[in-house]
């Protein structure tokens, strides 16, 4: 929205994504912050599973956090719909390795008579 004000445009939000500056300060640092968490990934099947929470405390504390309830809430959201949009990403991966496997890699040639 920042580049659409600098150019004097209404802002479209079926065309662009919106930026950090776009939300209020307390979310901006609970992204900042949610940075600085270790991602959890299964081994076996290389899933991702969120966020490894246990240095949470030491960073609100770093980061004078005011209302660590609220920072966690936004952070927790934000976490879930991390999450759903990777799984949603593998799957549709998941279903084009299998479109691609099932059409056995057939390779069409033509035969060109010069």
């Amino acid at each position: 929205m920042l580049i659409c004000y600098q150019l004097g445009e209404e802002p479209d939000p079926a065309k662009m994504p919106l930026e950090t500056l776009d939300f209020p300060s307390e979310v901006q640092v609970a992204f900042f912050i949610f940075g600085f968490l270790e991602d959890i990934w299964d081994g076996m099947s290389g899933s991702y599973m969120g966020k490894n929470w246990n240095n949470i405390e030491y960073l609100f504390n770093l980061y004078e956090v005011d209302e660590p309830r609220t920072m966690l809430y936004i952070m927790k959201m934000w976490e879930g719909i991390l999450v759903a949009h990777r799984v949603d990403k593998a799957e549709k991966h998941k279903k084009a390795e299998q479109r691609r496997s099932a059409g056995g890699g057939k390779n069409f040639t033509h035969n060109v008579k010069g």
